[in-house]
């Protein structure tokens, strides 16, 4: 069941309103969930009931991104609007110094939280922000031609498409490297919400700036990373820990970009481990 939360933001032209749209579920210490750019918070539902059972989950649609309505004018979509803005969702929630697990975007966010030292650990799958000025060129250019495609396509060629195996690769291998797992519903779902994402291009032009350099002491922190990421490749993680020395670096093998739908069990075991 989804729900909405709204809550106000200072920006140079005032109090702004900002409204998010979440899932929450299960009991436990708290944990937040962040998706990457273009997705939505179902991006979690292959693994969501498994850490239900060990934690009071929050899923969130991200500003701009599935059923959250872009940010109000005066507040831009980058890390200095986003970060605190998921603060004030927390506090609107009443939820103090949450767990965080993030992919891609996400995992950008959750490691950004961590070092404000907003959140009791981090767990980030593909974080975004360790790339090369190369990678990253390749991974908007991939991303951006993926956001073409799904606004392109006719909807009944979408649901055609998604109807096979075949066809599902087609439309998610670039994310999955299991795109036949991924059910004919989400994937249907997923590109829809890549085709109406309303903050896909300010958050993009937005990380073009973007690099972690800081190490986030006093926080644990976890950096996985699938064996078959077509998107940010697995170097980046080697990276991640050069930068956290002592961050937890973990090795997702056969699992793609978004890896929560190509091995459930181990994503969820992975983020439970990260955020004892």
């Amino acid at each position: 069941m989804s729900a909405t939360v709204s809550f106000s933001l200072p920006s140079s032209r005032g109090p702004r309103t900002v409204t998010m749209s979440y899932a929450r579920v299960g009991t436990g210490e708290p944990l937040l969930l962040l998706h990457g750019i273009g997705h939505h918070r179902q991006a979690w539902d292959p693994v969501i009931h498994i850490l239900a059972a060990e934690r009071e989950v929050i899923a969130v649609d991200l500003p701009g991104f599935g059923e959250s309505p872009a940010l109000p004018e005066g507040l831009t979509h980058d890390l200095s609007t986003v970060v605190p803005a998921l603060g004030a969702l927390c506090e609107a929630l009443e939820i103090e110094r949450p767990h965080v697990a993030g992919n891609s975007l996400g995992g950008l966010l959750a490691l950004e939280l961590g070092r404000e030292k907003l959140v009791r650990s981090v767990t980030a799958l593909s974080p975004a922000g360790f790339w090369s000025p190369v990678e990253r060129r390749y991974a908007f250019g991939v991303l951006i031609a993926m956001r073409q495609a799904a606004r392109q396509l006719p909807l009944p060629v979408v649901e055609r498409l998604s109807r096979t195996a075949a066809g599902r690769t087609v439309l998610t291998s670039t994310i999955y490297a299991r795109p036949g797992r991924r059910s004919p519903e989400a994937v249907v779902a997923e590109t829809l919400a890549l085709a109406h994402a309303e903050g896909f291009t300010e958050t993009l032009r937005a990380g073009t700036s973007v690099q972690f350099t800081d190490d986030i002491p006093g926080v644990p922190v976890t950096v996985a990373w699938g064996t078959r990421d077509r998107l940010l490749v697995r170097r980046q993680g080697i990276r991640a820990k050069h930068i956290m020395p002592r961050a937890r670096l973990v090795r997702l093998p056969g699992c793609g970009h978004v890896p929560m739908n190509d091995d459930p069990a181990l994503v969820a075991r992975v983020i439970l481990d990260g955020s004892r």
